[in-house]
């Protein structure tokens, strides 16, 4: 981690609780030339992975619903949301951590996905970078109601849906969470129904 801008970092441990919480203090050389020293906190819960599911003859994706209390602590009345399915990274393997993900929230067991980016979520606070992938999915992959795995208190809804109507969930703002967005608005712009 070197950068000719940053130098003198200092890491302290705040939280180390779920995932981890340092405070950083550095000195950042400014456009001036001048160097100042600045304080900020990252949050690292690890990378993560996220799929859209879709079947491009039926027109349907497949999302989940589930409660998610950041939210609710911050205005969701009912701490609901629709999501793509996403996990994080198990042995920072993107690819295997999604299709495992897909299969216990899901219940589908899909063999090919397709990277199409990566992001940095929320890089002012938190380190993730979070791997977009799309996945075709069919009938005969259920292999079970999926719903999430019990030992992580997870009680997942599984959605299947017609993509326009994912789409319109956006606009009404029935569709908050930005993962979810990003993927829904991928696959418009790039015609993955076409």
């Amino acid at each position: 981690m070197k950068h000719g801008n940053v130098r003198k970092i200092k890491k302290e441990l705040l939280s180390n609780n779920w995932y981890t919480l340092n405070k950083y203090t550095f000195d950042y050389k400014k456009e001036d030339g001048s160097w100042e020293t600045q304080e900020r906190e990252a949050y690292d819960r690890g990378n993560g992975a996220v799929i859209l599911l879709y079947n491009s003859t039926k027109r349907k994706v497949v999302l989940t619903r589930q409660f998610r209390m950041p939210t609710y602590v911050n205005g969701n009345e009912d701490g609901m949301m629709v999501e793509a399915c996403a996990g994080i990274l198990e042995k920072g393997n993107a690819e295997e951590t999604i299709k495992m993900e897909v299969e216990e929230e899901t219940g589908y067991k899909i063999e090919k996905v397709k990277k199409v980016f990566e992001s940095y979520m929320s890089p002012g606070s938190v380190t993730e970078i979070l791997h977009f992938f799309i996945g075709e999915y069919e009938a005969r992959m259920r292999v079970s109601e999926g719903g999430g795995a019990a030992d992580e208190t997870e009680n997942i809804e599984v959605l299947e849906m017609n993509f326009e109507n994912a789409l319109a969930m956006v606009t009404n703002g029935e569709i908050k969470d930005a993962k979810t967005i990003m993927l829904l608005q991928w696959a418009q712009l790039n015609g993955l129904f076409n």
